[in-house]
């Protein structure tokens, strides 16, 4: 299967199932609150696939744009009701029934992503050793007094088993610009302690390479060597002919040991001819490139569109984390609980400012990491789906006319007010809320395009 299409695939099925989740927590509390479901469908557009179930005959479909889904309830956007159907209607349930079909939906994202939190501890995540292997000078990580050859024990008392074990903690404790406490055991064995103070990072800059890029800490690795493992499609280095697998021996002259040298070098030339010596098969050949530059940081950086060949990683560096069952369920809850607060904390940053707009990934974006989470394995798949699944959940109850949050509200200020809320304020907050996402769809779209063009 072609990458395109993998990841085309991947996209499709993530979506549907988190759709599926979602709807379905709408559905199944309805039908226990008594109200009658018409349909249930996957997707918009015109139906493809249609079949009727249950006393009710309520219409399950699977439809032509699979961007999307809903669950139609009697009542909920038509008044003429049977008379003898009324006391099924969704509008005609008191307000503490509709805001429980309400919130159903986004709860059964967060729960969906307990459940595959606890699946995954339970099966064990496989991950590095988290054994210190080089400190970057001047970074927080060497003013904190760490060195190569410390092992991480705890992390602000909790037990530390794998490298990305709390990397969620770190990022969130990075963007409270906090103190973290380590504990560990030097190269000789013997514990200390590293107070690890993140005040000095700019919270706009931190990211998913937080502790390697801001920290200044990478985990004790085998030397990578300068060797293409994938080529960007129509980068500057496909283009003059590089490919997978060549061994690049020297730049402009001088001798290439490491992937880092090579890095260090072209980044600090862009927009610059170079002479790149390569070796394929036994043979050495000479092309030029050009560094094509980009933007990162504030600072204009040379890149050539090429990625790493990991090496192989030694058995004493491999660990598996792997929790009862009773822990997992606990780590399930722990992890979605922080994930949840901290993508409210970045939109709260964002309107304040404090964090750039360039975060917020669109569908091509989320397409990319589908198919890429796919390729690599069933359980960066499900954790994909569970990291995708509570931004649904967060972002569904955002106090938006039109969102199920919107919803919530509207049903706050009539149990406030005591009577229903007026149809013009209705109609004028849903045409807010849509124009509230199309402005996000937008601004999501944008960034997916610049990150393309990059």
């Amino acid at each position: 299967m072609s990458g395109l299409l993998y990841t085309v695939v991947a996209f499709v099925v993530a979506i549907s199932i988190l759709v599926v989740v979602h709807e379905f927590g709408h559905y199944w509390v309805a039908r226990r609150m008594g109200v009658k479901v018409l349909r249930f469908s996957v997707g918009f557009g015109k139906p493809l696939w249609l079949r009727r179930f249950g006393r009710d005959q309520t219409e399950w479909v699977i439809a032509a744009i699979p961007l999307g889904g809903y669950v139609k309830m009697l009542g909920e956007d038509d008044d003429n009701v049977p008379q003898a159907e009324l006391p099924r209607a969704f509008h005609r349930q008191p307000i503490w029934k509709r805001s429980a079909i309400v919130v159903a939906g986004p709860l059964f994202n967060f729960l969906f992503a307990i459940v595959a939190y606890a699946g995954l501890n339970m099966a064990g995540i496989d991950g590095i050793r988290p054994l210190v292997g080089k400190v970057v000078d001047g970074s927080p990580a060497a003013q904190a007094g760490f060195r190569p050859g410390d092992e991480w024990v705890s992390i602000d008392d909790r037990p530390v088993r794998s490298w990305d074990e709390h990397r969620l903690y770190l990022y969130e404790k990075a963007i409270d610009r906090a103190t973290v406490h380590f504990v560990v055991r030097d190269a000789s064995g013997v514990p200390q302690e590293r107070l690890l103070d993140l005040g000095s990072l700019a919270t706009a800059e931190v990211g998913a390479a937080l502790l390697e890029r801001d920290i200044g800490l990478t985990p004790a690795l085998p030397e990578i060597q300068p060797v293409v493992g994938t080529l960007e499609a129509g980068g500057p280095a496909e283009r003059v002919g590089i490919a997978v697998g060549d061994r690049i021996v020297a730049i402009d002259g001088q001798s290439v040991m490491r992937w880092a040298e090579l890095v260090e070098y072209v980044s600090a030339r862009p927009d610059t001819a170079l002479r790149v010596e390569i070796e394929r098969a036994g043979a050495r050949q000479t092309i030029t490139v050009t560094a094509q530059a980009h933007e990162r940081g504030g600072q204009r950086i040379g890149r050539i569109g090429i990625g790493v060949q990991l090496p192989a990683l030694p058995e004493s560096m491999r660990v598996t984390v792997r929790r009862g069952p009773v822990e997992a369920l606990a780590a399930g809850v722990a992890t979605t609980w922080h994930m949840s607060a901290l993508t409210l904390k970045m939109l709260g940053k964002m309107l304040m400012l404090e964090v750039s707009t360039k975060t917020i990934s669109g569908p091509l974006t989320i397409a990319q990491y589908a198919g890429a989470s796919a390729q690599i394995g069933l359980d960066r798949f499900v954790l994909f789906l569970a990291v995708v699944s509570i931004s649904l959940g967060v972002l569904n109850l955002l106090p938006i006319p039109v969102l199920d949050g919107g919803h919530l509200l509207f049903n706050l200020v009539e149990a406030i007010w005591r009577r229903p809320v007026p149809e013009a304020v209705l109609h004028w907050g849903q045409q807010l809320g849509i124009l509230l996402l199309v402005a996000l769809m937008m601004l999501a779209f944008y960034n997916d395009f610049m990150r393309l063009l990059e």
